[in-house]
């Protein structure tokens, strides 16, 4: 374990004579004699009436503090940033959503490590927070605990008055294609739009919030059954108090997050979120956390993984449940403890609980017989699909890999004419014009972590495709990525991107392109010369910022294949 005590880096801050001026700053905010004698635990959150994801998080900063202080430390509240995708998605806005993971990731070890803070809560809501949050975890590598701000419940439609059709932000961007199709009148949409989001909470399917909640639990980095709760009810709150005391118990043990987060680990999240239906963000970000790490990960890990990790749970965006469905039925932990007892979890890998995976999974239950008690997490012998819904496929068009997520609903092959945008914004206008027909690749290129600058969700355009009734009809291609609510023939990360000379930028109107997800590959169907010669003539347009945090963001950023982090190839 570490070599640390529970006041190393507070000590340092307040101690002695020469350090009266800060003790004497630390008296204005409320601190008393014997609090400069406990551990200072941080509590770091992003709460903000930006966004139904963060709006709570204050109020679950105080359940962690009083965790802290209960259990004998002295809990000293901060805020980071966020920023919400679903408000910002099809927009310009949106090239900040994956800047601002690493924004929270770097605001989190600043204040940290200016303040000396002993141990850390970090809490969570929107997509982008989490992994921000685990960035900062792995690099401080000081005792913390993760909360999720839990997930939203489902809205229902005025019109369903039987309630039998739950909704979330999904449903509306997909009733803007349906009303551009005139499957739905303006009555319609508008009724969407009111009760889609009821309340607090991160968005409601196995999208990027609750994949990467799920990634970080099993990883054991929260309480056991912290990813699976709703944002409101008592047992969120009792959740983050108990993670303040856990903290407490993590530095009397010396266990810090390098102590757990280990390469070992980093395969139980990837396994567990494989069998979940998890989001292909959990490629990006769990790459990344594992460089903050200093783990070695690829996303070729993720493909020898998944060939042996069957689609279970029959959830959104793919399937017919939500997370609250889920969440009923116990949540993740009886499918961690069906994956420990088949031996595809590392059950030796340590917990912030100081147990082990199999020891936290031991008084575990199963699920309820499938499917005359439930019907959201399949049999084994059963699955949706035998091997992974991540496909990491290479070829011509993406020789350094791209993420395909492919349940094999919309099949396992696609080959088509090629449709070429050169921003989100064009490909969402003409799928709604209705220039996208049966058989077209749409390719949406200059998005990637340098092109957009930012790498932008393409939830707006397999929105649009979905809503116009295309999923199986239209494949869609990008060096930009897609939101966990994206759905249907799709792929992303293709890397290397446009803007940094990537085979994507040669694709033309008419050009035809081959997708297998059986064989893993990704093909431009150009002859050898014809390919050659416009990689040749391809110049990458020119640079979209010259100032500000984008710009200093696309001079940093690393290949989407990398994790996309902002500190691998710094030149110093």
């Amino acid at each position: 374990m570490s070599e640390t005590n529970s006041r190393n880096y507070s000590s340092k801050i307040v101690d002695g004579v020469d350090r009266a001026p800060a003790r004497s700053m630390l008296r204005a905010v409320g601190f008393t004699d014997e609090d400069f004698t406990k551990p200072q635990v941080g509590i770091a959150s992003s709460p903000s009436d930006l966004t139904p994801c963060n709006m709570h998080l204050g109020t679950l900063a105080e359940y962690a503090s009083k965790g802290v202080d209960s259990a004998g430390g002295k809990a000293v509240n901060f805020s980071t940033i966020t920023v919400s995708d679903g408000i910002s998605m099809g927009t310009q806005g949106m090239r900040y959503s994956l800047v601002s993971r690493d924004v929270i990731a770097d605001s989190i070890e600043t204040t940290t490590a200016a303040e000396g803070f002993d141990g850390l809560v970090a809490i969570g809501g929107c997509d982008k927070n989490m992994p921000g949050c685990m960035i900062a975890l792995a690099r401080l590598n000081r005792p913390s605990v993760f909360v999720y701000g839990g997930t939203i419940l489902p809205g229902f439609a005025q019109s369903d008055r039987e309630q039998c059709k739950p909704m979330d932000i999904v449903s509306v961007f997909e009733a803007v294609g349906q009303y551009a199709k005139g499957s739905l009148d303006a009555a319609g949409l508008k009724d969407v739009e009111e009760h889609a989001i009821p309340g607090p909470g991160s968005c409601g399917g196995m999208y990027t919030a609750n994949t990467m909640a799920s990634a970080i639990e099993a990883l054991g980095m929260s309480l056991p059954g912290s990813s699976a709760q709703t944002a409101v009810g008592e047992q969120k709150r009792q959740d983050c108090e108990a993670a303040g005391k856990a903290v407490l118990n993590l530095l009397e043990k010396n266990i810090c997050p390098r102590d757990i987060m280990t390469r070992e680990a980093f395969e139980n999240a990837i396994t567990t979120c494989l069998a979940l239906g998890g989001s292909t963000n959990l490629i990006l970000h769990l790459l990344a956390i594992a460089h903050s790490a200093e783990v070695a990960l690829s996303i070729d890990d993720f493909d020898r993984i998944g060939r042996k990790i069957p689609l279970l749970a029959d959830v959104k965006p793919f399937g017919k449940y939500h997370m609250s469905h889920l969440i009923r039925i116990g949540g993740i932990r009886p499918m961690m403890k069906l994956l420990l007892d088949r031996g595809l979890l590392h059950g030796d890998c340590l917990t912030v609980t100081g147990e082990t995976v199999a020891e936290s999974l031991q008084s575990v239950t199963d699920y309820g017989r499938y499917p005359d008690e439930q019907d959201i997490i399949r049999p084994w012998d059963d699955p949706i699909k035998e091997s992974t819904h991540l496909r990491i496929l290479r070829g011509n068009l993406a020789p350094e890999g791209a993420v395909g997520k492919i349940t094999g609903k919309e099949g396992l092959y696609f080959k088509g004419t090629a449709k070429v945008y050169e921003s989100e914004e064009t490909a969402l206008e003409g799928i709604l014009k209705g220039d996208v027909v049966k058989g077209d690749v749409v390719v949406i290129r200059n998005e990637g972590p340098v092109g957009g600058p930012g790498m932008r969700e393409m939830l707006s355009p397999t929105s649009a495709v979905a809503g116009r009734g295309l999923i199986r009809e239209v494949a869609l291609i990008t060096d930009g990525r897609f939101s966990g609510g994206s759905h249907g023939f799709d792929v992303g990360h293709i890397t290397p991107e446009a803007a940094k000379g990537g085979p994507i930028g040669i694709v033309q109107n008419g050009d035809t392109i081959e997708i297998d997800a059986e064989k893993n590959s990704i093909n431009l169907l150009i002859s050898e010369t014809d390919y050659q010669e416009r990689m040749a003539a391809y110049t990458p347009l020119p640079a979209k910022e010259l100032r500000g945090v984008l710009a200093k963001y696309a001079a940093l950023v690393a290949s989407a294949s990398e994790g996309a982090v902002t500190d691998k190839h710094l030149n110093l």
